[in-house]
């Protein structure tokens, strides 16, 4: 039987990144949990892990070892221009929440995936 877990995560306003996720991956910040310096969100329907932050006073400092990557399109996509619209669509989504672009990254003509980053710098991709 698979266990229950949290994905957790330093920050520096982990009430900002709380947000930002919660918007980007349709979660909701969990209920009874409002720490000064943590924060967590849940899935609604109750399926996938819950994701918190904890403020910590260093930065950023290097590239993640583990990131989140957003999967909006299935990679058996026949129409490969639909699916490029779907990840740019919600990339743009992302960068008006406060997300920045780093890269697109392409497999032949077809786009892959976007490597971006989170408001405090995190990477993560869009496929």
């Amino acid at each position: 039987m698979a266990m229950h877990w949290t994905l957790g995560g330093d920050a520096n306003d982990p009430h900002a990144l709380a947000a930002f996720w919660a918007s980007a991956l349709g979660y909701v910040l969990e209920p009874g949990y409002e720490e000064p310096d943590g924060a967590s969100i849940v899935d609604p329907a109750g399926k996938g892990p819950a994701i918190a932050w904890l403020r910590v006073p260093e930065a950023k400092t290097a590239k993640n070892r583990f990131h989140i990557d957003i999967r909006v399109t299935s990679e058996e996509s026949p129409d490969m221009a639909a699916r490029a619209q779907i990840i740019r669509d919600k990339v743009r989504a992302l960068t008006c929440l406060g997300a920045s672009v780093v890269r697109e990254q392409h497999y032949g003509d077809a786009i892959g995936h976007v490597v971006m980053l989170d408001p405090e710098g995190n990477e993560f991709c869009v496929a």
